[in-house]
């Protein structure tokens, strides 16, 4: 299986998605999942300017990610899929169940969230939705950088 990382990061496209994981991960492609982006050239563009050469983007809206999955799962291409908050990642588990793990790397402060760790911020509906993908078979886990410790989803309060 070559989809390498399913993340949420609200920041979606920057060095730390790019080189961090990408580089760790030898992914070379990234998939950007967002209906809003998805029909927004000029947005694109922009997140096109943080992807280096060598690694191709994509906008796709969640639906179609879904039904996109297997492909990329097939592809001799590492993919990285990333999604900008705990709704889109809940909607695409939900559309796609062979999703078996999720990375929660950077969510900043926003109504209702409290700080769980350094950097990730949950209200409390989105922490037991993140629960509840856990006990539905996700692996759901906390994980800035590569090289920090996953922190499953469990030990976060």
């Amino acid at each position: 299986m070559t989809l390498s990382l399913v993340r949420v990061d609200d920041r979606l496209i920057h060095g730390q998605v790019v080189v961090g994981w990408g580089q760790a991960l030898g992914a070379t492609q990234i998939v950007l999942v967002d209906d809003q982006i998805a029909a927004n050239t000029w947005e694109q563009d922009i997140y096109r300017m943080g992807v280096p050469p060598g690694m191709t983007v994509e906008f796709v809206p969640v639906a179609e990610a879904a039904r996109r999955l297997p492909e990329w799962e097939a592809s001799p291409r590492r993919t990285m899929v990333i999604v900008g908050d705990v709704a889109t990642a809940l909607e695409l588990c939900r559309l796609a169940p062979q999703l078996k793990r999720l990375n929660v790397g950077g969510i900043h402060q926003g109504p209702e969230r409290r700080q769980r760790l350094p950097y990730v911020f949950l209200s409390d509906a989105e922490m037991q939705e993140l629960r509840q993908l856990s006990q539905h078979g996700v692996e759901v886990v906390a994980q800035d950088v590569p090289t920090a410790r996953p922190v499953p989803v469990t030990e976060l309060k």
